[in-house]
């Protein structure tokens, strides 16, 4: 089992028993696998807050400062996470390890996020790969719509 496989089946063994989300999960867990597939680490840090908020970051197109967007730094290793000038904004931010799977998971529900930026190369911020919260939920509302039973009324003539 890898260290993904491993991520996922804690994710539903840690679903709430409500006989409905522990199937919901494990039917959006291939959406989650193969995102979590392409990026380079299991576990990535990201800064939180005193209250274990996600710290955010709203970048500002420097040609139209009209578009912005909400994202949130995801570092491969803790020292990149405190040697980044991203981790400068609040002095009691503090980065904490999550399993890879687990952000991605968290992010389908981050209203203010806009995407989360992963950290790819230790040590520098020239390599990443930005995963956007709504090309996520749409690839998890594809997979539920394709696992949603098809019931024909019975009184269809």
């Amino acid at each position: 089992m890898t260290n993904i496989e491993a991520q996922i089946q804690s994710l539903i063994d840690n679903a709430p028993d409500d006989g409905m989300t522990p199937k919901l999960v494990a039917t959006i867990a291939p959406v989650l696998r193969a995102i979590a597939k392409k990026l380079q680490h299991p576990q990535y840090y990201i800064v939180q807050n005193l209250q274990e908020r996600w710290v955010l970051t709203t970048l500002i197109n420097k040609a139209n400062p009209d578009l912005e967007k909400r994202v949130v730094y995801a570092f491969p290793r803790l020292q990149d996470a405190s040697l980044s000038s991203f981790a400068g904004v609040d002095p009691q931010a503090v980065a904490k390890p999550m399993p890879v799977v687990d952000i991605l998971f968290q992010l389908i529900a981050l209203e203010p996020v806009d995407s989360i930026v992963f950290f790819e190369t230790p040590g520098t911020t020239n390599n990443t790969t930005e995963v956007l919260r709504n090309d996520l939920q749409t690839m998890i509302a594809q997979k539920l719509q394709q696992n949603i039973p098809k019931r024909v009324p019975p009184d269809i003539a």
